[in-house]
């Protein structure tokens, strides 16, 4: 068992909802993971007391949000020693002729960051239009227009995320972790459960 942390950060929402279920997936190996917006960082924060380190930034206006890409920044040489992922959400990763988009912002990060991590994943991210301003909600509709179908109307809030893939990410950074540290993953279910 080992002890891992999923640190992210999220404009709307989405990314800290992946950030959860990777955490999940990963407790469900028997190892303790945990979760952290990286703005709610306490002071006397430190990487010492994980083995594993997965981080998750949204793609807001072409740019990953400032406070995950300090985080990596500053931490480079102590992600640089353990089993790290990295996981970025966006609208381009949910559309077919945008993923290589996507996979440039990932590309524009790690060369920004110095870190290379050991498995990155892309996911879809979400619109949340309840929560938009009539100019937003334009704007959004706009950037999303090729991702929208009639079963998908720009009123209602609307999920890219593929489920699956991040419960193989999740599971595939637990058995990279798992080889990596040299631990077995202990799937029995809690009956209680």
């Amino acid at each position: 068992m080992s002890s891992l942390l999923v640190i992210y950060g999220t404009g709307e929402g989405q990314t800290a909802k992946i950030a959860e279920r990777i955490a999940a997936t990963i407790s469900k190996r028997g190892h303790e993971a945990s979760t952290l917006d990286v703005r709610d960082r306490p002071d006397s924060f430190t990487l010492e007391v994980y083995e594993a380190v997965v981080v998750g930034a949204s793609i807001h206006v072409g740019k990953h949000q400032d406070e995950v890409r300090g985080f990596v920044t500053e931490n480079r040489d102590a992600l640089s020693e353990m089993p790290t992922a990295f996981f970025q959400v966006s609208l381009s990763s949910a559309n077919e002729e945008k993923r290589e988009e996507a996979a440039g912002y990932v590309e524009s990060f790690i060369t920004e960051t110095g870190w290379h991590p050991d498995r990155i994943g892309q996911f879809g991210g979400a619109l949340r239009f309840s929560e938009y301003g009539f100019l937003k909600r334009l704007m959004m509709k706009q950037i999303a227009k090729d991702l929208l179908t009639e079963d998908r109307e720009a009123d209602g809030d609307i999920e890219f995320t593929d489920w699956d893939a991040v419960d193989a990410f999740a599971a595939d950074v637990a058995a990279f972790v798992e080889g990596r540290l040299g631990v077995n993953a202990d799937t029995t279910e809690d009956p209680a459960a």
